[in-house]
């Protein structure tokens, strides 16, 4: 009580709420990075019970949307090279190229683990992913099934046996998706965006709060799908790895993968402007998510504001001594984040995030709000 008085003597109401703001806010930061990002690194999806008794043959599923020879020549023989001993490709191709389509066929006299399926892409009834996913898994031989795209590229040959042996332990099975690495600026944003975004739902998994996967590196059974009729929200072109796995996640189904091994790395085809447009598309989904999960993704990222906010005031306007205090709040804060990032990422099989990460931790606040603003408008490609 005295040491309060003292306080409020030297520097007033005004410096005491200052204070009582920048404290707040520290606490909640240090609770994300610390208690909910640092459960990460030291998560084991094995202290789960099993399923299953063994990894069980999965089915890789894979939507076609062009005919795009990059990923039939570069990303589909490391898919299927994948050291695992029982899965099969379905590649469910949406076009009207005839002859591409012979040529997919024709890698099954090479690689007898293809399975391909059509669609024809007609202009007057557009083919949303849903639709082609409901028609890969309908094809698909095998209860257990994992979810990429074609711009999704596996790092090693151990992914799918990996996200398999997720299946021993849940119904649902949830992977990370990274971007690949680019030289640049928005290079290093985009990647440290996708990685402390992906921390939000693997952190809310790994505490059995789970709300949504990747489209890139994710799988569910045949059983849970149907079981609920099919994908939800039919009048929107996503959800699929949000909405939909929100309505077929529980405590107690949904196993967590976290390995190096296990990442994929997606391709990027633009700059700052394709990715924030692209965050835009996706993005339009969250409107729709609980309260519970709005809630647990804002207060990170407001408190973050204000607390930069508040030790800028501080070392602005307030004396030499609290200017001191304010600043050592801020390097101890950055210490703190920078090694539960370096963990973090480690894990998940990023590198050079930590050392620029205060690019990031800067950046991040105004990022969210152009978007925030952006996704004021509606996006007509959502809905259909």
């Amino acid at each position: 009580m005295q040491f309060f008085d003292s306080f409020l003597r030297c520097y007033g109401w005004e410096g005491a709420a200052l204070a009582a703001a920048i404290l707040l806010t520290l606490g909640v930061q240090l609770y994300y990075y610390v208690l909910v990002y640092g459960r990460i690194p030291s998560y084991r999806n094995n202290r789960r019970p099993a399923l299953r008794e063994a990894e069980p043959p999965v089915s890789v599923i894979v939507p076609l949307f062009s005919e795009d020879s990059s990923f039939v020549e570069e990303r589909l023989p490391l898919i299927l090279a994948q050291n695992y001993p029982s899965f099969e490709v379905v590649i469910v191709y949406v076009g009207q190229d005839n002859d591409f389509y012979a040529d997919l066929e024709h890698l099954r006299q090479s690689f007898p683990q293809i399975a391909t399926t059509k669609i024809h892409l007609d202009p007057r009834f557009p083919i949303s992913r849903k639709m082609a996913l409901n028609v890969g898994i309908k094809s698909a031989h095998n209860e257990c099934l994992i979810f990429t795209s074609t711009d999704a590229c596996p790092q090693t040959d151990r992914w799918l046996s990996l996200m398999a042996k997720g299946f021993v332990r849940g119904d649902v099975v949830i992977g990370y998706c990274g971007v690949e690495y680019r030289k640049g600026l928005a290079g290093y944003l985009m990647r440290t965006w996708r990685m402390m975004h992906a921390a939000d739902w693997l952190a809310r998994a790994v505490r059995r709060r789970p709300y949504r996967g990747t489209l890139h590196n994710m799988g569910f059974t045949k059983s849970l799908y149907f079981g609920v009729n099919g994908f939800n929200c039919l009048n929107m072109n996503i959800g699929e790895d949000d909405l939909f796995l929100q309505r077929i996640m529980t405590r107690d189904n949904v196993s967590v993968v976290l390995s190096p091994r296990a990442t994929l790395r997606e391709k990027t085809w633009g700059g700052a402007g394709w990715w924030m447009n692209r965050l835009r598309y996706y993005g339009s989904a969250a409107q729709f998510y609980p309260r519970a999960v709005k809630n647990f993704l804002e207060w990170e990222l407001y408190s973050r504001a204000l607390f930069f906010a508040t030790v800028v005031c501080a070392l602005c306007v307030m004396p030499f001594e609290y200017k001191i205090a304010a600043a050592a709040l801020l390097a101890a804060r950055y210490v703190t984040v920078a090694v539960e990032v370096r963990r973090l990422a480690r894990r998940l099989g990023e590198r050079a995030v930590a050392g620029r990460y205060f690019l990031y931790d800067l950046i991040g606040p105004l990022w969210a709000l152009w978007l925030g603003v952006l996704l004021l408008r509606k996006d007509e490609r959502v809905w259909r």
